[in-house]
């Protein structure tokens, strides 16, 4: 069967003990990175053999791993931090599976918006998670999509278009729906930045030195 396993987003101690068991006892594991995830082995001194499955052959692979599945070959796929699948390889994978009729199991675990969702303050209950919207053609399109929506907004973003992003919340949904960014989840420098999309682009312009770090966009429902 083939098993989706979370990796920590963060502090390597947040490895549950079924998920390092089930990478432990797998015949192989399909790693988004395998550099990244041979020090999350070296650390619980899991010596299972890795194969690389990322975005780029991920269309390619597949065909040999539903193969390996029939053989009867159990699998596991992480990515490099959080829930494979989430805004990382891992979907057309579990679909192809399901339509080969091969088992998938799920582990729950970490994603970086639950936390980030939950330390934000904002309403929980109902909430829009768009992840990261496209770089360039389709962004506007999005942010006008996303300026009708009444819940919770949740993005991914690169510390490299922070500053963008809170331009464009300034921009398509003014200035009186709160922010919240979080950056660096469950790492020693965690931390989260309330306001305005004005103030938190006053911040961050006179301390560009935060900008940095893995970082979830949180916008207050209306």
């Amino acid at each position: 069967m083939l098993y989706i396993v979370p990796t920590p987003i963060g502090n390597l101690g947040d490895m549950t003990h079924r998920a390092i068991e089930i990478l432990s006892s797998a015949d192989i594991i399909l790693a988004e990175d395998t550099r990244t995830t041979k020090r999350l082995l070296d650390k619980y001194n899991i010596t299972t053999p890795l194969r690389s499955y990322h975005a780029f052959n991920e269309h390619q692979a597949t065909a040999a791993i539903l193969e390996l599945l029939s053989e009867g070959k159990t699998l596991a796929l992480v990515s490099d931090a959080g829930t494979p699948g989430i805004s990382d390889p891992g979907f057309f994978l579990v679909r192809a599976c399901r339509e080969a009729n091969e088992q998938v199991v799920v582990l729950p675990g970490p994603t970086a918006f639950v936390p980030a969702l939950v330390g934000s303050g904002f309403p929980c209950d109902r909430f829009y998670f768009e992840g990261f919207l496209p770089h360039k053609k389709g962004r506007n399109t999005r942010w006008k999509f996303l300026s009708a929506v009444t819940h919770t907004i949740i993005l991914y973003e690169s510390p490299y278009r922070l500053i963008k992003c809170l331009e464009e919340i300034l921009e398509f949904l003014g200035d009186l729906r709160k922010v919240c960014v979080v950056r660096e989840i469950s790492k020693i420098h965690e931390q989260y930045h309330y306001g305005s999309a004005s103030q938190l682009l006053l911040e961050f312009g006179q301390h560009p030195e935060k900008v940095k770090g893995e970082i979830v966009i949180i916008i207050s429902a209306e």
